[in-house]
C-alpha cells in the first residue's frame, strides 16, 4: 500500500488530471488551447516532470498499462487526456467498483454479437474479409473473399490500422492514409487459469491483484456466474506483452502460474486448464484493446479519424467521443455513422 505522503500526492495527481481533462473538447481534442504542447510529449515525459514519488510512478505506470495496454512512453499526453475525459476520468477507467471494469455480461460479451446475428439472420456474412472498396458517383462496390456487394454507402468499422489494409479506389486522402499507419493497437496477452473451484474466495480473497512486479501486472476473478469451477484472468501488457509473445507457450504458462501461486497460494499453480491469447498475433485485430495515438498524431491527423470520405463512413471504438475504446463507445460510433448515412441517402 502507498504511504500517506504518496496517497496525498496521488489524490492531487487525480485532481490535476481531472482538471486538465475538462479542457478537452471531445469532438475536436486537437482544438484544445494547449493541444500542440500536450501532443508533443508522451505520458512518460509528463510523468517524469509531474510525479515525484517513485512508488507513485510505478502505480501510475501500472494503471496506464491496465487502461491502454501500452506503456506511458507510447502515448501522446493529449490523446491520454482525451481518453480519460471520454471515459469519465482517471479513476473511472482504473477502478472496478463504479468504474469501467465493473460490469460483465452473463455468457460473455460474444453473446451480444451472437444474439444480434441471430436476429439479422442471413444478412450477417462471416469469414468474408473486405479486400477492396470502390467508389463512384452513384455508389460503392465492396469486394470480399465471399463475393462482391454494391450499395449507396459503406461504413468501415474496424480499427484504423486494419482499415488501412483495404484497397480503396479512388485512393484516400493522404491524411487518412497516414492516420491508419500511425495508430497502432495496444499490446496484451490475456491469460486464464481454470480450477476445480474458486478456492481463493474461501480465504477471503477477491481475485483482484495490481502489482508492478513480474509479467502479469493485474488479475481478476473470472469465474462464470453460477459455476462450480473457478477462474483467474491475468494480463501481460505493453512492452512486457511483446517480450512474452516471443517466448514459448510453456514458458509463458510457467511464469504466469508462478505469479498466480504467489498471489493466491500453491493451489493456483495447479489449474485443470490454462489458456492464453497473444492478441497481437490475431489477424483481425492486430492487438488490443484499441488503436492508440503516439505523440504528434492527434494534432496533425486527428481530424481524419471520423470525417466521411465521399461515400465511406468510419465507425468503431477508436472514433467514439464518449467511452472511446470501449464497447459503449463502439455502439455510440455505430449510431453516429448510421445517422450520417441516413442523412445522405438521397445524395
Amino acid at each position: 500500500s502507498l504511504p500517506i505522503s504518496s496517497l496525498i500526492e496521488f489524490k492531487l495527481l487525480v485532481k490535476r488530471l481531472d482538471a486538465l481533462c475538462k479542457t478537452i473538447p471531445l469532438d475536436a481534442p486537437y482544438d484544445t488551447p494547449r493541444a500542440k504542447e500536450w501532443d508533443s510529449i508522451s505520458v512518460e515525459t509528463w510523468k517524469q516532470g509531474s510525479i515525484k514519488s517513485q512508488m507513485l510512478r510505478s502505480t501510475f505506470d501500472t494503471a496506464v498499462l491496465a487502461i491502454f495496454a501500452a506503456d506511458p512512453a507510447e502515448l501522446s499526453f493529449l490523446h491520454f487526456l482525451f481518453y480519460l475525459r471520454s471515459g469519465g476520468g482517471f479513476l473511472r477507467l482504473a477502478e472496478v467498483v463504479n468504474g469501467a471494469q465493473e460490469t460483465r455480461i452473463h455468457g460473455g460479451f460474444q453473446a451480444v454479437s451472437e444474439r444480434m446475428a441471430n436476429e439479422l439472420g442471413g444478412r450477417v456474412l462471416l469469414n468474408a474479409p473486405v479486400r477492396a472498396i470502390r467508389q463512384s458517383d452513384t455508389g460503392v462496390t465492396v469486394t470480399t473473399d465471399r463475393g462482391t456487394f454494391e450499395g449507396k454507402r459503406v461504413i468501415v468499422a474496424v480499427p484504423p490500422v486494419l482499415a488501412g489494409e483495404i484497397d480503396y479506389r479512388p485512393e484516400l486522402p493522404s491524411a487518412r492514409v497516414q492516420l491508419t499507419q500511425r495508430m497502432p493497437m495496444g499490446s496484451v496477452i490475456k491469460c486464464i487459469a481454470v480450477y476445480e473451484s474458486p478456492f481463493w474466495r474461501d480465504a477471503g480473497l477477491s481475485g483482484e491483484v495490481v502489482t508492478d512486479v513480474g509479467p502479469v501486472k493485474f488479475t481478476f476473478d473470472d469465474t462464470p456466474e453460477g459455476s462450480e469451477r473457478g477462474a483467474i484472468v491475468g494480463f501481460i501488457s505493453g512492452a512486457d506483452a511483446r517480450v512474452w509473445a516471443e517466448r514459448s507457450d510453456e514458458e509463458r504458462r510457467a511464469a504466469v502460474l508462478k505469479q498466480f501461486a504467489e498471489f493466491f497460494g500453491p493451489p493456483a499453480a495447479q489449474p485443470i486448464e490454462y489458456i492464453d491469447k497473444v492478441w497481437a498475433a490475431e489477424r483481425w485485430s492486430g492487438g488490443c484493446y484499441v488503436g492508440l495515438m503516439p505523440p504528434g498524431v492527434m494534432t496533425t491527423l486527428g481530424h481524419a479519424l471520423r470525417e466521411p470520405i465521399e461515400r465511406i463512413h468510419w465507425a468503431g471504438a477508436e472514433t467514439a467521443t464518449e467511452w472511446n475504446g470501449y464497447m459503449e463507445g463502439a455502439v455510440r460510433s455505430g449510431e453516429r455513422a448510421a445517422a450520417e448515412v441516413l442523412a445522405r441517402m438521397g445524395r
